[in-house]
């Protein structure tokens, strides 16, 4: 689910540098921009409402849903003609995966025991950096092969409705629905069969408690600060290495690949780091040091992106900056289900939605930067606009605590 999720979300940022793209839709850079930042917009603002619909009716039920519509949306973007098409489509597509990892934080916390929690984030998470490190390469191979950009879309779409009929049959919504499972398994599971689903009249309520915790409103700030510095490397990155270090498509997909893998090894190894420092540093600290350590280094790397005098060498940087942002991934998603208890969708909703406004604004922050601070178009004021905002989520983590449920 994670790794269609994925592929779908990135493929745009590939195809809209693509030369038969460019044929058929003359658009200006601030347009693309919209259309990259319309999905993240269209993705942040459904986030509660789709995590809430899966505390409310049910994991397997809900994500069967959002994975056949945006699958669908997905493919009719490859039917688009024009601006309004492609934003339309794109907007449907992030309303749909809005609801996908709530509703998977939700799932996680039925299904795993507290000491394990971090580390089934972040493999659930690793799918969705598998289907965003083969993306570039996946869908620049498809232009090629096909010789147009749409192709790449339809076939993204339809697999993803196989993905959907997979899910239906084989996920459950708790442990003692499951035919596969036992009672020895279940008795080392949390023990949630006699929670009732939050109703639409408790949401309010829920919404409020939210907005009364501290440390909902700091991690939210750490997710959003963090997506503008993770964004510049699904939507800009390849348009920079294009224009400013002359890389051609498929190189260039290649670079965006080596990058994003990067990305799965820090995923992979978050949730291990996470897991490990909570027992030795307990709850409070063991959330927040994953998200201090890979802030930190993120940080670091976006900094010596300027002076590197190859296209390999900002690829390397940028490969650092992805692994260690997903150092900190599956901290923060723990830290939702920590607090968030029978809505643990809706708070980790809650949480995404502001990421992924931060991610949005940095789809059309970052061209604002080129074109009115970086007069010699070198993209330094980017890279110190990424470098900073994770100073602002290093700030933010150091005053999480997710001993205190908001319930």
């Amino acid at each position: 689910m994670a790794f269609i999720l994925y592929l779908d979300r990135i493929c745009l940022g590939e195809i809209v540098k693509s030369a038969s793209f460019k044929a058929e839709m003359p658009l200006e850079k601030e347009q693309v921009g919209t259309i990259l930042g319309g999905f993240f917009l269209a993705y942040a603002l459904c986030q509660v409402p789709g995590g809430w619909a899966s505390d409310r009716f049910g994991g397997r039920r809900m994500l069967t849903i959002y994975i056949v519509g945006w699958s669908v949306m997905t493919a009719a973007t490859g039917f688009a003609g024009g601006f309004w098409g492609l934003l339309l489509a794109r907007l449907g597509c992030g309303a749909f995966e809005a609801g996908a990892y709530p509703t998977c934080g939700g799932l996680i916390r039925r299904w795993m025991p507290f000491s394990s929690r971090a580390r089934a984030n972040s493999v659930v998470a690793l799918g969705g950096r598998v289907g965003g490190a083969i993306a570039p390469l996946l869908t620049a191979w498809m232009i090629v092969a096909f010789g147009n950009w749409r192709p790449a879309l339809v076939i993204d779409g339809v697999a993803g409705i196989a993905i959907a009929a997979a899910w239906w049959g084989i996920v459950r919504d708790r442990p003692e629905e499951h035919p596969w499972g036992n009672a020895a398994e279940r008795a080392i599971l949390p023990a949630t069969a006699a929670e009732r689903p939050p109703s639409l009249a408790a949401l309010g309520g829920t919404l409020a408690a939210i907005c009364r915790t501290r440390s909902v409103w700091l991690i939210s700030l750490v997710q959003a600060a963090v997506n503008v510095g993770w964004a510049f490397l699904v939507t800009w990155l390849p348009t920079y290495l294009a224009e400013a270090r002359g890389v051609e498509a498929i190189a260039g997909g290649r670079m965006v690949t080596v990058v994003l893998a990067c990305g799965m090894v820090g995923m992979f190894c978050g949730g291990f780091l996470c897991d490990w420092t909570t027992r030795r540093l307990g709850r409070r600290w063991g959330r927040v040091a994953p998200i201090v350590i890979g802030g930190g280094l993120a940080c670091a790397a976006y900094l010596a992106c300027p002076w590197m005098p190859t296209a390999w060498g900002v690829v390397a940087c940028c490969a650092a900056v992805s692994f260690a942002n997903d150092l900190g991934v599956a901290a923060v998603w723990a830290f939702s289900q920590d607090v968030g208890g029978r809505n643990a969708g809706t708070v980790a909703g809650w949480g995404n939605m502001w990421g992924n406004l931060g991610a949005s604004l940095s789809a059309k922050l970052l061209p604002w930067v080129i074109a009115r601070w970086d007069a010699d178009k070198d993209w330094r004021e980017v890279f110190l606009v990424c470098a900073a905002s994770y100073v602002v989520a290093i700030v933010a983590a150091l005053g999480i605590d997710p001993r205190r449920p908001i319930e």
